[in-house]
C-alpha cells in the first residue's frame, strides 16, 4: 500500500503525540497502538542485534533506529514486516554512515538471527540468503521513498555528550543516562521530540534513579522556575540537594513548552519500562520502573500495556497482525542485551525483553 501522510509539527519528522493514535498501522490495518509500539520495540531490538553482530558504530544504529520509526509513521506494520524494515535500515545506514558492509554479509546475519543459527553455518549461496538479499533491496526502495531521501538524523547521545562535559556528572549517572537513551529508540520518542528534550529526559531520569527514592522527585527536577530554597521543608521530607537536580534544565534553558515535552518524554519512558516483564530482572531496573512519573504528564493518554498481555493477545490474532518472518517459521528471535554505546561499568543494565 502507498505511504500515508501525517501532519508533522515544526519538522517533517516531528509529530504530535496524537499521531501515534492515527498511524497507518492503526488507521488502515486496525492494529492497536499498544501492539504497534510493542512490535516497534521488538523491531529496534532486532535492529540493534544486527548492528552489533555486524560491528557497526553506534551512530549507524541510532540512525537506522530513527529511520525505522519514521518509516512506520508513513507505512503500516501489516504491509512491511519489522524485520525486513530493520534489515533495510541497517543496510542503508552502512552506506550513509560510511561503515559499508556487503549486502550478502548483512543478509547472512539477518538469516542467522531469524533462524537462530550460527552465521558461520550459513552458506553464501543458500536460497535463504538470496531471498533475504532480494527482500532487503526491495524494502530499501520503499524505505527511501518513505524517508523522502532525507537521511539526516540527530541523536540525543550527541546532546548527552555535551551535557556530560558541561556538568562533570557522576560516572554512574552518565552510564545510566546513556543506557536509557539507547532504550529510548525502542520507543517512538525520536519522532515526537527534539534530541535535546529526549537527552534531558534520559539524564533527569538517570539522576533520579542513581540518587534514589529519597531524592528530589521528577516534578521538582523539571519545574520552572526552580523550587525556592526559602520555602519551609516539612520535617518528614528530605531537602533538595542543591546544585544536583537541574543540570540539564539549566544547561538547555528550556521554555515552558519544552519543559512540558520533557515531562511527557519522561512519562513515556517510564511507561515503557513499566510495560516490561520485570520478574527476574535486576533490582535496579525494577526500581527505575517504579519511579513515579511527573504529575504534569498525567493528562496524556497512556500508550503502553504490559508486554506480556500484548504478546498473549497478539498470539490469539497472529493471522491478522504482523505475523513472524517466513524465514523463522513462526519463531521470534530471542531478545538480547546487545545495545550500542558506552559499556556499563557501574551496575546499570539496559532493558532486555523476552520473546513471547
Amino acid at each position: 500500500m502507498g505511504a500515508t501522510n501525517l501532519a508533522a509539527t515544526s519538522s517533517q519528522w516531528l509529530f504530535p503525540l496524537s499521531a501515534l493514535h492515527n498511524t497507518p498501522s492503526r488507521a488502515t490495518s486496525g492494529i492497536a497502538v499498544e501492539k504497534e509500539l510493542y512490535d516497534r520495540s521488538r523491531g529496534v531490538e532486532f535492529l540493534y542485534r544486527l548492528g552489533v553482530s555486524l560491528g557497526l558504530p553506534s551512530s549507524a544504529m541510532y540512525t537506522a533506529a530513527t529511520w525505522f520509526h519514521r518509516f512506520y509513521m508513513r507505512y503500516s506494520m501489516e504491509d512491511y514486516h519489522r524485520q525486513d524494515v530493520a534489515a533495510s535500515c541497517i543496510f542503508l545506514a552502512t552506506k550513509t554512515e560510511e561503515c559499508g558492509r556487503k549486502l550478502r554479509d548483512v543478509a547472512k546475519v539477518v538469516c542467522s538471527k531469524v533462524s537462530q543459527t550460527d552465521v558461520a553455518k550459513i552458506s553464501d549461496d543458500s536460497k535463504e540468503v538470496e531471498e533475504c538479499q532480494m527482500s532487503i533491496l526491495q524494502t530499501e526502495e520503499i524505505l527511501l521513498e518513505g524517508l523522502c531521501f532525507d537521511f539526516v538524523v540527530d541523536s540525543p547521545q550527541a546532546d548527552l555528550v555535551n551535557l556530560f562535559e558541561a556538568c562533570s556528572s557522576d560516572q554512574q549517572i552518565e552510564e545510566c543516562a546513556w543506557s536509557i537513551a539507547n532504550d529510548s529508540f525502542r520507543t517512538p520518542l525520536c519522532v515526537l521530540y527534539p534530541p535535546k528534550v529526549i537527552a534531558t529526559a534520559c539524564y533527569v531520569l538517570a539522576e533520579r534513579a542513581i540518587e534514589g527514592p529519597q531524592s528530589s522527585p521528577l516534578d521538582a527536577r523539571i519545574a520552572s522556575p526552580a523550587p525556592s530554597a526559602s520555602l519551609p521543608t516539612p520535617p518528614s521530607h528530605r531537602p533538595q540537594q542543591s546544585g544536583t537536580t537541574r543540570h540539564a534544565i539549566e544547561y538547555f534553558g528550556f521554555n515552558e513548552t519544552e519543559l512540558a515535552n520533557v515531562a511527557d518524554a519522561l512519562g513515556i519512558l517510564l511507561e515503557y519500562y513499566g510495560a516490561q516483564d520485570l520478574e527476574g530482572s535486576c533490582e535496579f531496573l525494577a526500581s527505575v520502573a517504579s519511579i513515579p512519573p511527573p504529575r504534569s504528564s498525567d493528562h496524556r493518554q497512556k500508550l503502553y500495556k504490559p508486554f506480556a498481555h500484548v504478546a498473549a493477545v497478539g498470539n490469539l490474532h497472529a493471522s491478522s497482525f504482523t505475523p513472524e518472518h517466513p524465514i523463522s517459521q513462526g519463531a521470534t528471535p530471542l531478545q538480547g542485551g546487545n545495545t550500542p554505546g558506552k559499556p556499563a561499568t557501574g551496575g546499570w543494565k539496559p532493558v532486555t525483553e523476552s520473546a513471547p
